[in-house]
């Protein structure tokens, strides 16, 4: 069996802004920093929690978490990047529809939420099934990780209540070709 801790990038500027962020990017704030370093000392090393092997998605604030997480060598995975939101990108979050999204994205030159499901969940799937490692950290962001969790969500044992928080940590038990979530720990420090 394998742990794969699912983590969330720290908060950024495009957060405290309210805009929409998949493929673009903005830089953590300190907060965002701060909840990493959180995370960091009071999950990870709280817990003896020694990571084996790190990835992360391309954007750099998905680089920046995991580097404040961990000084381990890491690898960048485009197909872990955020939703595709086209020409949505950088605009307010009050243009969003309601959820679920679906398709509304592609007629903006963005993906469906089934491309996405897709792409995030044949990435980490492959990313673990071809570890020879136990402790695995993956930094991505918040709407792919609430779809991987839909996407398995038959075999969690426990419910996320609300959206993925900035810095959030998912584990996941990755045993017979199913991942199942066993926790959700959220950096205490949101101020």
């Amino acid at each position: 069996m394998k742990s794969v801790y699912l983590m969330r990038h720290g908060q950024t500027l495009f957060n405290v802004q309210h805009k929409i962020q998949g493929f673009c990017d903005s830089p953590l704030t300190p907060l965002g920093i701060k909840q990493a370093k959180t995370i960091k000392t009071e999950y990870f090393a709280k817990n003896n929690i020694l990571l084996d092997e790190a990835h992360c998605s391309t954007s750099e604030r998905a680089i920046d978490t995991l580097k404040i997480v961990t000084d381990l060598p890491f690898k960048t995975h485009k197909n872990l990047r955020e939703w595709n939101f086209g020409t949505y990108e950088g605009e307010g979050e009050h243009l969003n529809p309601p959820l679920p999204y679906k398709d509304f994205f592609v007629q903006f030159g963005g993906e469906s939420q089934m491309q996405l499901v897709n792409r995030i969940n044949r990435e980490i799937t492959q990313i673990v099934e071809s570890s020879t490692h136990k402790n695995i950290l993956i930094v991505s962001h918040g709407g792919a990780i609430a779809n991987f969790y839909k996407k398995w969500s038959a075999y969690n044992t426990l419910s996320r209540l609300g959206h993925i928080q900035n810095g959030s940590v998912l584990k996941y038990n990755f045993e017979n070709g199913v991942f199942s979530l066993q926790t959700i720990s959220r950096p205490d420090c949101y101020n």
